[in-house]
């Protein structure tokens, strides 16, 4: 009995050692349970968020659409970090992609909604519709089994009827003007190029034009062609427009840049916190290197045309001409996600070659940020040189050691302010209503059999200047709500005449002959010419 008593007072500490360990343990398991549905996010390796969307769909009284709330959300976590960092839903990376690749299935038409009817504007050459016949002013009344006539049409609707993959079928019909009966086209959707660059002509017998809408997947070869174009005019010198130009593809730029450099010059260079610097070079002198360029910018010019204007600049290869560019230097990553939706992620700098940031600060936010753009006009920006205000003061330098600066877009060579001198409230009643567009239009449906003789700008300008069309347009103004204002008239009317033969030139013969007719009251456009037949006004070039 003793040694049995003996052996309990050995083992007893140890056997009350081990229930305490395991009552500890079922304790610190049971409050662990009771913990994760209490405090999940504290005690899970889920982020906040991730837990957060877990114990509503899990938890929630009522039901909820946690893929509607997770869409919502996502655009307001990006809202944190800069302007340019973007989400794109699935819905919309269709159309993204078709902007940037340069294409989409369709049936090869470009066309406006008038007097709730969609009318045809122009045909594309070798597309769908030409090859069936579909003309310019064709009136689309019908397509499939959806009528296309109302007030209910709009834009969106026309497109999402029009378009669809290539290959696929779609009936359209149509009201044609001295035809009793609709015509019914049968069409086979096709590849749809959507250009890049706006036009390109000869501005006279030396000069070649060429306006850039965005870089695209196929600007480069865009360009080249509309290149060769006014090579063959005979061109040796070079206005490249690129105002208005939001940006786009990099890959376009440097392409494109390098084609006016000599070889081994720097383009730009990108920088990160997680991306190491990256420089682009040209890599053989470029084909029209040498020729005298002049490069046309404005307010709205942003991204890869900051990036092509700051090469050029930098590079003393040609001339900056109009007033400071956006000021948009940020590099995005386009990530993709299962659904089809993407996130476009800024994840470096972009540099000219002198080591300018062309990126102007977001620091106070997206919508401060956007009103920059009001600011400078508030500011006297937009008319005068010395508004400008520089963020950066730091001084970089040009190949020729020209001192340019950063710190928010680039700083043109030549400043040329913008034009106000024509505007008035006539003039911005007539274009709230858009009644040069409408008149524009019906005048050369109209006339469409005559007018198709004339082959160029300034054909249509001579013609239409003897036809009185600006007496006629005021009077239908008068009819559609907008009296006739004397003083209106004599500050605008020069403006108003230009844009009704510009637009009935694009009516019938394209882009050429609209660029051709609005140049004359373009006075950057003007002041380039004018300055790259000037020796003194030039960067040189070597």
């Amino acid at each position: 009995m003793e040694n049995n008593n003996r052996k309990l007072s050995t083992w007893l500490p140890l056997i009350l050692a081990v229930t305490l360990i395991f009552g500890v343990w079922l304790g610190i398991k049971l409050q662990n349970r009771k913990l994760s549905a209490i405090l999940p996010a504290q005690i899970n390796s889920k982020s906040k968020l991730d837990r957060v969307i877990d114990l509503v769909e899990g938890n929630y009284v009522d039901t909820v659409n946690t893929a509607k709330i997770i869409e919502d959300v996502i655009p307001e976590v990006l809202k944190q970090l800069d302007p340019h960092t973007t989400y794109i839903p699935a819905k919309e990376m269709q159309g993204v992609t078709e902007e940037m690749t340069g294409n989409f299935g369709g049936i090869g038409v470009q066309f406006s909604i008038q007097n709730d009817t969609v009318m045809v504007i122009d045909v594309i050459s070798g597309g769908p519709s030409q090859k069936l016949g579909i003309r310019a002013g064709d009136r689309i009344v019908r397509v499939d089994d959806s009528s296309m006539v109302g007030k209910s049409i709009k834009n969106e609707t026309v497109f999402k009827k029009l378009r669809g993959p290539k290959g696929t079928k779609v009936s359209v019909g149509v009201w044609r003007k001295g035809l009793p009966d609709l015509l019914t086209f049968n069409i086979t959707r096709g590849d749809i190029p959507i250009n890049s660059i706006d036009v390109s002509y000869m501005l006279d017998n030396q000069t070649g034009y060429v306006k850039i809408g965005r870089f695209a997947e196929k600007t480069y070869e865009e360009f080249m062609a509309a290149m060769a174009k006014l090579d063959n005019g005979g061109a040796d010198k070079l206005i490249i427009d690129l105002r208005g130009n939001p940006g786009g593809y990099l890959s376009a730029v440097i392409r494109m840049v390098n084609e006016l450099l000599d070889k081994n010059e720097l383009i730009v260079y990108t920088a990160g916190r997680t991306q190491p610097k990256r420089e682009f070079k040209s890599e053989q002198r470029g084909k029209y290197f040498g020729k005298k360029v002049l490069i046309l910018v404005d307010e709205f010019s942003a991204s890869a045309s900051e990036i092509f204007a700051g090469a050029v600049q930098d590079n003393d290869r040609g001339t900056i001409l109009g007033r400071r560019t956006f000021g948009k230097g940020l590099v995005q990553e386009q990530i993709p996600f299962y659904d089809g939706s993407a996130i476009r992620l800024t994840v470096a700098r972009y540099y000219t070659p002198s080591g300018r940031c062309i990126q102007k600060s977001y620091t106070k936010g997206t919508d401060d940020y956007y009103a920059d753009i009001t600011r400078r006009f508030t500011h006297g920006e937009f008319g005068q040189k010395d508004s400008i205000h520089l963020t950066d003061t730091a001084k970089y330098f040009t190949r020729l050691k020209r001192v340019v600066y950063g710190g928010g877009g680039i700083m043109p060579d030549i400043f040329v302010p913008a034009d106000t001198t024509g505007n008035s409230t006539y003039l911005f009643k007539l274009m709230q209503k858009g009644l040069v567009y409408q008149y524009a239009f019906d005048y050369a449906d109209k006339h469409r059999s005559e007018l198709s003789n004339l082959k160029s700008g300034a054909e249509f300008m001579k013609l239409l200047r003897s036809r009185s069309i600006f007496n006629d347009f005021l009077q239908y103004a008068v009819k559609n709500g907008v009296p006739s204002n004397e003083e209106g008239i004599r500050l605008s009317g020069n403006i108003i005449e230009t844009q009704l033969m510009a637009y009935i030139a694009r009516n019938i013969i394209g882009e050429e002959g609209f660029y051709v007719v609005i140049s004359t009251i373009d006075n950057t456009l003007i002041e380039a010419v004018k300055t790259i037949h000037s020796k003194d006004k030039l960067v040189s070039v070597d």
